[in-house]
């Protein structure tokens, strides 16, 4: 786990930083988009939690987990996740189509907003599912190619 956790950490901040470089974000003045990139990071991992309590409470884990956070001891219920992770394989943030849909909403915020928090979190989500899939073997090494390709392009016309 910690292995995963400093592939992905090590990928946002290498992105983030040829990012800045590359469109000439490094005024603290851009601190947003490094806010975002953090919550973009973060949002991934809410994926099973929202398997957890929407899409497949009746499963055991998903009542262990639940049992945990109505008794507050929610360190116990992240450590069940972690732990747990590998049974999960019906994640909405981690299918390809949700993946799709971020890369139109990317294209959207690249080429006309100026939120650049925005354009933080959505760079950050796609890196950290791409990584993911990457590390985990989930789709072909082309994918992840192709991926990355499309991330870093929207990322110069940002």
């Amino acid at each position: 786990m910690k292995r995963v956790f400093f592939i992905h950490i090590s990928f946002l901040v290498s992105f983030f930083i040829l990012l800045s470089l590359v469109n000439s974000w490094l005024a603290l003045s851009y601190w947003p988009l490094w806010l975002g990139a953090i919550i973009g990071s973060v949002l991934p991992e809410m994926d099973s939690l929202v398997y957890v309590f929407f899409v497949n409470p009746q499963e055991l884990t998903s009542q262990r987990v639940i049992y945990f956070f109505k008794k507050g001891n929610i360190l116990s219920a992240i450590k069940l996740l972690n732990e747990t992770s590998a049974e999960r394989d019906l994640l909405v943030f981690h299918s390809l189509s949700f993946i799709l849909v971020s890369f139109v909403l990317l294209f959207w915020l690249a080429t006309s907003s100026g939120s650049i928090f925005g354009k933080g979190i959505v760079f950050a989500m796609l890196t950290h599912l791409l990584t993911g899939d990457l590390v985990k073997k989930k789709y072909s090494v082309w994918y992840s190619l192709i991926g990355f390709g499309m991330l870093l392009v929207l990322g110069i016309m940002a």
